[in-house]
């Protein structure tokens, strides 16, 4: 929306700048996109006077004039055809910068000779489309007068318009919000009625009332039609817009000034003498017309659109031929020229829905469709009839006729009660009740007296053009807005004490530990979901009738799973299909062994691309001492008794590789994890290459470790001796778990054993059938002195015989 400083003072008595109504304008709520003032642009040109012209002595089309300027006299280079002495024109200085051209005037000779200034067109200036030659002005404006002053120009305020206040749309609208914010003082106008001469000769008929529920018109005779006074093209192409004739520039005057869309129709191009409001028709087929096809119209943009019936139509012929789609736009065949003598002046009220949604299906976003689609206020439908009348009858002459009205308008919004305290309650602000009314009632709200036993003891009634107002919480809004956002309290909140941390539970605790710990060890978290395909849950021990789903989300995914292996099975084999071998994912969740809420598992899984895997082992059988690893750690980290985990070799899991896999447990019954490489027989079954490794940690089996009383912490016990290590290989048998070695050794003297690790495994030549050497890599930290050789031979002694103790020997 935009309007001229000079349109706004039409309607409020003030003295503010443009600058200054749009600094209010935005602390009234109203949002301020730009703000063009070419006054700005055409100050440094002023009114000069060519005293002589002569030939420029290089050249035959170019003329050297002395020229009276508000600079004194200047020596200028001209090449118009219409530089002559005696000329009144615009003169321009060096250092100008010509808007028309996009140039800085500099002193530089043309031809030879220096050209101190330039005379200028109204096209350099961009005050005209075209220009024949230099601007020819009065003689009698003196030399010196500003040009901006001379052509009008003033500054133009652009702001977007919310689609909740419609009345916004009219400059009108906004001089009353200006004024109730203290701007200035709004000017009241009485719009005189125009009495008719004679009855209507055009009856309406609404056919289509849910769409049109009122419509008003009038008949003027002896219309002159023809170009617009120069006030009116000058008001209505600053604001971007192209004027037509007069008629036509009424209405778009009148859209603009009040808010309230009109539109004119050439009386001896009508057919019959009836207006139908009516919804759009299709073909019930014919020779010419297939059933269904939808009328067309041909609208004033020449564009012919197709009429449905979710559309409202202004047809003449007995309501037969389409003349303009109501609230959007008027038809070709009806459209005003200047030959036109005789017009009918069309004021409605068309449904705000079916407008908006008539634009959006024919992409038409005329004027009157922005102002419909948004709400015109119902009750100007005869003040903007009888305005528009005043100016054509100001503007072109004619004879009105009577008006004919049909319909009845929206009830405007209903009363409700307020209490105007409830301003200090919802924004702070400490108003007294004069000043709240006084605001409201400049606003256009009716403020009353509440009668005994209301809500309120205020009654307030919204004006008609406020539709969105419904409550006293918008009331609120109006009296915050208008007395200004910037006076609202700065008022601290009250203290509440330290905020409220939310506390976990220990299995909240535990999976937050196992995911970063997991992430520390490369691995990347997967989400899938908690169903699968059946045929898969069947690989992995479920699928029965018990854990189907009645209503699944898609057909490969209706059953409960009844682990997360198959899900991260998918996504590596999704991953390396797409050239990302190397993924290790984890996921934490919930699986499904039966339809109680017993059944229900929280698991930690974890699975590697054994084909990508670095391990010190290779990528064959011994990664799975990696993935071991990770397992032990992610154990570590969640509190299980590491130390007191029992490693049993295979798994009754038919999933499991059965000689690549192995459980951790505490005792025979209670099975904490499961770990190995996946069987390939499974792996086929999910269109995945192996070999894959997995583990699958069951956190409900995790127990909850003991809780110690708190106490201070002491001093950190920090050796002052180097730590040494000591190498030592046993010889044990095949099936022996290389931990119950290391066990063992750590326990041979657990203050100077800090770490037992295995550095390696040996098969082979010098090691019997049946039994593998394991070398094991001691750390020793000395506390009170340095070792001598007899105590560490003893340290020595003492860990050979743990090791026997197992079945182990040392390797000679």
């Amino acid at each position: 929306m935009k309007f001229t400083l000079s349109w706004l003072k039409d309607h409020l008595e003030t003295t503010a700048s443009a600058a200054g109504v749009a600094e209010a304008m935005t602390m009234a709520g109203l949002e301020v996109e730009h703000v063009a003032d070419p006054t700005v642009a055409l100050a440094p040109f002023t009114v000069a006077k060519i005293v002589s012209a002569e030939r420029h002595p290089n050249a035959d089309r170019l003329q050297v004039c002395q020229v009276e300027t508000i600079d004194g006299m200047k020596e200028i280079v001209c090449g118009a055809p219409n530089a002559r002495a005696g000329l009144t024109t615009i003169y321009a200085p060096i250092g100008a910068w010509v808007p028309g051209l996009g140039v800085t005037l500099v002193e530089k000779p043309v031809r030879g000779v220096v050209s101190n200034g330039m005379l200028c067109s109204a096209s350099e200036l961009q005050l005209a489309d075209e220009s024949d030659g230099i601007q020819e002005l009065p003689p009698e404006i003196p030399v010196g007068t500003p040009v901006a002053k001379l052509f009008g120009a003033e500054p133009v305020i652009d702001f977007e318009v919310t689609p909740n206040r419609p009345d916004w749309l009219g400059v009108a609208g906004i001089a009353r919000d200006l004024a109730a914010a203290g701007v200035g003082t709004l000017k009241h106008f009485d719009i005189a009625v125009v009495r008719g001469a004679y009855p209507c000769p055009i009856s309406v008929r609404l056919d289509a009332p849910e769409m049109c529920p009122v419509f008003a018109g009038r008949v003027i005779r002896g219309v002159s039609n023809g170009p617009s006074p120069a006030w009116l093209q000058t008001r209505l192409q600053a604001i971007g817009l192209r004027s037509i004739n007069r008629l036509v520039d009424v209405t778009n005057l009148i859209a603009y000034d009040r808010a309230r869309p009109l539109h004119v129709y050439d009386v001896a191009k009508l057919v019959g003498t009836e207006i139908v409001v009516r919804a759009g028709q299709v073909s019930a087929g014919s020779e010419r017309i297939a059933a269904g096809t939808p009328e067309q119209l041909i609208a004033l943009d020449g564009k012919t659109y197709g009429v449905d019936p979710t559309m409202c139509v202004i047809a003449d012929a007995m309501g037969e031929r389409p003349i303009g789609l109501g609230g959007v736009m008027g038809g070709e065949s009806t459209g005003c020229s200047d030959e036109t003598t005789d017009v009918f002046l069309e004021s409605a009220w068309f449904d705000p829905l079916v407008t908006a949604q008539t634009g959006r299906s024919l992409t038409i976003n005329s004027d009157a469709q922005y102002r419909f689609a948004r709400g015109v206020d119902p009750v100007s439908v005869t003040p903007g009839l009888e305005l528009a009348t005043r100016l054509i009858l100001d503007l072109c002459g004619g004879e009105p006729s009577e008006i004919v009205f049909v319909g009845e308008p929206p009830a405007s919004p209903a009363p409700f009660a307020f209490d105007p305290a409830y301003v200090k309650q919802l924004s702070g602000m400490d108003l007294s009740e004069d000043r709240i009314g006084t605001i409201l009632g400049q606003l256009g709200f009716l403020v009353q007296a509440a009668p005994a036993g209301a809500a309120g003891p205020w009654i307030v009634t919204p004006p008609s053009w406020r539709r969105d107002v419904g409550g006293k919480a918008d009331l609120v809004e109006e009296v915050t807005r208008i007395h200004g956002f910037q006076h609202l309290p700065s008022t601290p909140l009250p203290d509440q004490g330290a905020p409220s941390r939310g506390v976990l539970n220990p299995r909240q605790t535990r999976v937050r530990i196992a995911r970063r710990a997991l992430a520390a060890l490369g691995y990347s978290e997967a989400v899938t979901w908690s169903f699968t395909r059946r045929d898969i849950a069947t690989l992995f021990g479920g699928g029965d009738e018990r854990l189907i789903v009645d209503n699944p989300i898609a057909s490969d995914l209706d059953c409960m799973r009844p682990s997360v292996l198959p899900n991260l099975i998918q996504a590596a084999a999704r991953n390396a299909a797409r050239g990302h071998a190397d993924v290790a994912l984890f996921e934490i969740g919930p699986i499904y062994l039966g339809d109680r809420p017993t059944d229900q598992r929280t698991v930690i899984s974890g699975l590697v691309s054994a084909r990508a895997a670095r391990h010190w082992a290779g990528s064959g059988e011994d990664a799975l001492f990696g993935l071991k690893g990770d397992l032990m750690s992610v154990l570590e980290a969640i509190g299980a008794p590491v130390a007191s985990l029992q490693l049993a070799q295979g798994s009754n899991r038919d999933w499991w590789h059965p000689g690549r896999s192995a459980r951790l447990q505490l005792g025979p019954k209670t099975v904490i994890a499961e770990f190995g490489a996946v069987h390939p027989r499974v792996l086929k079954g999910l269109d995945a290459d192996g070999p894959m490794l997995a583990f699958e940690i069951v956190l409900d089996a995790v127990p909850e470790p003991k809780s110690k009383p708190t106490k201070a912490r002491g001093n950190a016990d920090l050796p002052n001796l180097m730590p040494l290590t000591r190498d030592f290989a046993f010889v044990v048998a095949e099936d022996r778990p290389a931990g119950d070695l290391v066990r063992a050794v750590q326990g041979a003297d657990k203050a100077l054993i800090t770490d037992v690790r295995v550095f390696d495994v040996y098969r082979g030549p010098g090691v019997d059938e049946g039994s593998k050497s394991v070398a094991l890599e001691v750390v020793v930290q000395p506390r009170e002195a340095t070792l001598t050789d007899a105590d560490i031979e003893a340290l020595s002694t003492r860990i050979v015989t743990a090791a026997e103790k197992t079945g182990a020997r040392l390797r000679g």
